[in-house]
């Protein structure tokens, strides 16, 4: 599957997204206030975005939810739906731009979108085309029994099961291993 610049840079930013929201109640939100969220927007190089508000971080969270829900759906179907209410409530309106150095690439927000639109549409799109492309089931969550992080599966083989194999992964093949060693020494 051919994965744009554009393409890649929203699937990270909808990856982080995601992963801002607390997992439980115990855990505290990734984007707690407008300030977290100025930031948020600053490292992804959301652009076009202006003076944000308390009403933008509402926003941003309802959309954020939703985007979960992609990852959690249980197939493409599932997926499809979701990801079309979220593009069409963003009045998608694609164009082609060549702003900051970048040469010519789609944005599907219109002018003057508030930031909740723009991730809506740019990180919509970037989902959608892999529901297109029968890849739906790439859009995932870690396996580790203690993490929930939502990954893009981007292996040639579909076989990454953990966000980040350094710490999920290796954490879980350490504890297996322990695991092996304690029962072989009886």
């Amino acid at each position: 599957m051919l994965i744009t610049h554009d393409t890649r840079c929203a699937l990270d930013t909808v990856v982080d997204l995601v992963n801002t929201a607390p997992e439980d109640d115990t855990t505290p939100d990734g984007l707690p206030d407008v300030a977290a969220l100025q930031v948020f927007v600053r490292e992804h190089q959301v652009s076009e975005v202006g003076t944000l508000n308390e009403g933008d971080l509402a926003a941003v969270r309802r959309i954020r939810a939703r985007f979960a829900a992609v990852f959690a759906a249980s197939d493409a179907r599932a997926a499809a739906g979701l990801i079309n209410e979220l593009i069409a409530a963003a009045g998608t309106t694609p164009r082609l731009t060549d702003h900051d150095g970048y040469d010519w690439h789609v944005h599907y927000f219109a002018p003057g979108a508030s930031v909740a639109d723009h991730l809506a549409a740019d990180c919509g799109m970037a989902l959608a085309f892999f529901v297109v492309a029968g890849e739906q089931e790439r859009l995932r969550r870690c396996e580790a029994p203690d993490c929930r992080h939502a990954f893009v599966d981007l292996s040639r083989n579909r076989s990454r099961r953990y966000c980040d194999s350094r710490t999920c992964g290796n954490r879980l093949h350490v504890a297996a291993y322990r695991a092996r060693r304690k029962e072989a020494a009886g």
